[in-house]
């Protein structure tokens, strides 16, 4: 039995990377609302973003909505915040609800806001520098969502969520019909995420897929542009379930996705968390084909459904960056 699994679990690595082109890392298309692209739970950063098949609770709405229908609780509920490059703060919410023991499935709702900080507006002006100073603007950003969840079999659940989602980038002064007006630059969209999460019943084994920010093509001015849709693989395992002796007081996830942007080459997303007695975790995440950070680190406690989460990501030529969430449970 336990040389089948490993076979499985080897087969199951091998088609997950053989996904994955190892091409340059570079630009393939072009998308914006890059905030939706950007992982907001330190648990899931700290296992680098490798979550399609890992149950997240209410924070599976942000990777798989699939995975919502694993959630054990009857109530979830979780706040987080990114300390991004150039001073970018992302915050973020979600809450989960299972009536009826999940018999007529799981509902949530989430929410992300962004903060770009305050910029100096400027216009073109016939001075020496060719430029004047206007006002300081502050650009933002934000989505909320509705999404549901259900297990159809004691293996095979499928979820969704329909997300409302918009940008604000300031306004500029232009030559409207030979005078000059103000013209505000906002752009909002809907956009649909789906997923589905199959346990193979072979220990915890599990595949799943999912598909995030699917939406219609959108623009500013003339220049249209799509959302960052984003294609997901996954399969992860408790590799405590390998040494039955060990299962009671101790657990380690791994997880594996094979990641297909839009707009950049394929990659590959690996993840381990280990759990002990459910109160104590220690994570570490490695993204390949990327040629900006690689290395991720976190730690989890919990006690008495209340649980704290921190992550910290290695970057290149940026400042780290840090994710704090806090998550409650009943």
């Amino acid at each position: 039995m336990k040389r089948n699994l490993f076979k499985i679990i080897l087969m199951a690595t091998i088609l997950c990377y053989s996904t994955v082109s190892y091409a340059e890392y570079k630009k393939l298309a072009q998308t914006g609302f890059q905030f939706l692209s950007v992982e907001t739970d330190a648990r899931a950063t700290g296992m680098a973003g490798a979550m399609t098949t890992v149950s997240m609770g209410s924070g599976s709405l942000f990777f798989n909505p699939a995975c919502l229908a694993l959630m054990p609780y009857k109530v979830d509920a979780s706040l987080g915040q990114v300390k991004w490059i150039a001073d970018i703060t992302y915050n973020s919410f979600s809450a989960a609800y299972k009536p009826l023991q999940g018999r007529i499935g799981v509902f949530g709702i989430s929410a992300l806001m962004v903060d770009y900080g305050n910029l100096q507006g400027t216009m073109v002006w016939g001075n020496d520098r060719g430029y004047m100073d206007t006002e300081i603007f502050s650009p933002s950003a934000f989505m909320v969502g509705a999404g549901y969840a259900k297990s159809l079999s004691s293996l095979f659940a499928i979820g969704g969520q329909i997300k409302y989602t918009g940008q604000q980038l300031g306004e500029s002064i232009v030559e409207i019909e030979d005078s000059l007006g103000v013209r505000k630059y906002i752009a909002n969209a809907f956009a649909f995420d789906f997923g589905t999460h199959f346990k193979t019943g072979l220990k915890s084994l599990a595949f799943g897929m999912s598909i995030r920010n699917f939406s219609n093509e959108i623009k500013y001015e003339t220049e249209g542009f799509q959302l960052p849709l984003t294609f997901s693989m996954g399969i992860s395992m408790n590799l405590v379930d390998l040494m039955p002796s060990l299962a009671k007081s101790q657990s380690l996830i791994a997880s594996v996705d094979a990641v297909h942007p839009r707009d950049f080459p394929e990659y590959i997303n690996l993840g381990f968390e280990y759990n002990m007695r459910n109160m104590l975790f220690v994570r570490y995440g490695f993204m390949s084909n990327r040629d900006d950070r690689a290395s991720n680190f976190g730690f989890g406690l919990k006690l008495v459904g209340v649980g704290v989460d921190y992550s910290y990501s290695t970057w290149g030529v940026f400042k780290d960056t840090q994710n704090f969430t806090l998550r409650f449970s009943l």
